[in-house]
């Protein structure tokens, strides 16, 4: 039997793949965005009403059933009640983001100015040794652990960072969260990680960064108390020991947009390039 790839390599099945990944990667970004915020056990409630609903069906439960067909129809306007800040927020960051033109020039300062001012408050308290534990919010949700903080809402500059970590002062304690480029809270709790592989060198502050890498996308920095070292944790992975160079370097690879457009077309390239020499 022979396989006709005239006919399965056709437009409609062309259209039909690229209709599948854009809903995978909406849901992708709904699950990354929900990820480590109270909206997870929410979401669970959903798939228990799902789960009755389904079992009072095929059981024949017909008041169960008509209930659950209400909670449905209500729930969506309770839902928009409810997640009405996330879904502004949401809603804002689309609207600022360059998914056709690129990055503008106005967005590109901005991260310019973002990463220097992380950078002068690194250089300041690395050289005086002043602990210090910077979390970056990053696709999915810190709305847990912003609550636990003290809120600012603050612009970031090297000053500010600098001052919320002096040591003996009401802020040093604890994590700074950063979010949409500005200073969510200070004085955050972080959850600590168990990892055996954590140098017992290394004391709370990045047992907290390794911590919260494990349960979300966010990106950290440490500066240590006792040796003034720069630590760098994401996706569970901790790099310490860098340099002003190295940390630039990869503040830039994953904060600056462009790179990261860069990136997916690359991987997008590579895909393609692996799956196109496969005989």
């Amino acid at each position: 039997m022979s396989i006709n790839w005239g006919q399965l390599i056709s437009l409609q099945n062309f259209m039909n793949l690229i209709d599948i990944l854009v809903v995978w990667y909406f849901i992708y970004k709904l699950i990354m965005i929900v990820r480590g915020t109270k909206a997870v056990q929410l979401f669970n409630g959903i798939v228990v009403i799902i789960i009755i609903k389904a079992i009072s069906y095929f059981l024949n439960l017909h008041t169960v059933s008509y209930i659950m067909d209400m909670v449905i129809n209500w729930g969506v306007v309770v839902l928009v009640v409810i997640f009405q800040p996330e879904i502004r927020r949401a809603l804002e960051r689309i609207g600022r983001s360059q998914v056709f033109g690129g990055t503008t020039h106005q967005a590109q300062e901005e991260t310019d100015k973002f990463i220097n001012a992380l950078d002068k408050a690194i250089q300041y308290m690395s050289k005086r040794r002043i602990g210090a534990l910077m979390t970056i919010q990053m696709n999915t949700g810190l709305e847990d652990y912003i609550e636990t903080g003290i809120p600012l809402e603050a612009d970031v500059s090297g000053e500010l960072l600098i001052n919320i970590f002096i040591p003996n002062t009401p802020l040093h304690d604890g994590a700074v969260i950063i979010r949409d480029n500005k200073i969510a809270v200070a004085a955050a709790y972080l959850p600590l990680s168990d990892s055996n592989m954590i140098p017992k060198s290394l004391g709370t502050r990045h047992r907290a960064a390794v911590g919260i890498s494990e349960v979300t996308d966010a990106l950290t920095i440490v500066v240590s108390e006792e040796t003034g070292e720069v630590t760098i944790t994401k996706n569970s992975q901790l790099i310490h020991g860098l340099s002003r160079e190295d940390y630039l370097k990869y503040l830039h690879a994953h904060l600056d947009s462009t790179e990261e457009q860069k990136n997916l077309v690359q991987q997008v390239l590579n895909f393609f390039t692996k799956g196109g020499s496969k005989k």
